[in-house]
């Protein structure tokens, strides 16, 4: 059995002193003009993104403990695309950066256990480090990527409220209990991180909850105290590091922070029309974003 996931993963963070992740979601019409050149066939697209991942990667390495592939960038590009994600996560390998697959999987008995057997741990054919899963076809549905991930070391981000305006549709129903759905999915993931948490409280079964749902953060960061959170929504989708406070222990930990677009395309950005380059917007962008956390979240105390 490998370290402890939510271990390694909270001591990237103290090391780098920030809890920020860099989401990587190459989309063709937004890559800068350089890696569009040659034209939109197919060969080219799937090179140009694995070009640009590993060329953000170069850049953010140093600054932030995990990148956050989206596997649906590369899947829509058929199998070469797939091949272009595999070279990406071996980058981000090469300067042991944590990769989260961001791919959102879930199936129940053997079919869960052939995704968890697939991405889990650095043994695995994908060697990802954690992955997103969807956890609405049960409890049963989860226990195959739990117990892979005990033995492999590795980690899961349960989805329990998301940050799209939909997600109130189904998450936050309530239930004959009294509670929501998404309260309940939050109590079925913090069982399974008190049965085996690492050395600082949490266990390797994380949520997923948005920034755009600052209250819900908070009251989640209460009632689970042994999960850490994968926080979306920061940038792009209008989550500011105020939102995200509420996701955070006194000491800075318990979560991680993952912004994408305002990020990889910083370019675009007035702020950053003036870098050299767009390597050098994504550089200042991502220093930005960690300010930013460092100012006005807990993690702020990582830096004492």
């Amino acid at each position: 059995m490998g370290q402890h996931f939510a271990d390694r993963l909270m001591n990237d963070v103290v090391a780098k002193q920030t809890p920020l992740v860099v989401g990587l979601d190459p989309r063709w019409e937004r890559l800068p003009a350089a890696f569009r050149a040659n034209g939109d066939r197919g060969d080219f697209v799937v090179e140009a993104y694995r070009q640009f991942c590993c060329d953000i990667i170069d850049v953010v390495h140093p600054l932030v403990p995990a990148v956050k592939p989206q596997s649906a960038f590369f899947e829509q590009l058929g199998p070469p695309g797939l091949a272009a994600l595999a070279q990406v996560i071996n980058h981000a390998h090469r300067y042991d950066l944590q990769v989260i697959m961001d791919a959102k999987r879930g199936d129940i008995g053997s079919t869960a256990e052939a995704y968890a057997s697939a991405y889990l741990g650095r043994k695995s054919p994908w060697s990802c480090d954690a992955l997103t899963v969807n956890p609405y076809l049960g409890a049963d549905s989860l226990q195959p990527f739990v117990e892979r991930c005990h033995h492999r070391g590795a980690g899961l981000f349960v989805l329990v409220k998301t940050s799209n305006p939909g997600s109130q549709t189904l998450q936050e129903q309530v239930v004959e209990s009294g509670t929501t759905v998404y309260q309940q999915v939050a109590q079925m993931v913090e069982g399974f991180n008190r049965e085996q948490p690492g050395s600082k409280g949490y266990g390797s079964i994380g949520a997923v909850v948005g920034a755009t749902y600052p209250e819900q953060l908070a009251e989640l960061r209460q009632s689970m105290p042994h999960t850490l959170f994968l926080i979306p929504g920061l940038g792009a989708q209008g989550g500011t590091a105020a939102d995200v406070a509420g996701g955070f222990d006194p000491q800075g930990l318990g979560a991680v922070v993952n912004s994408s677009r305002a990020i990889i395309f910083a370019y675009e950005r007035e702020e950053y029309s003036g870098a050299n380059d767009w390597q050098a917007a994504v550089q200042r962008a991502t220093e930005d974003t960690i300010e930013q956390l460092a100012e006005g979240t807990p993690a702020g105390q990582l830096r004492k």
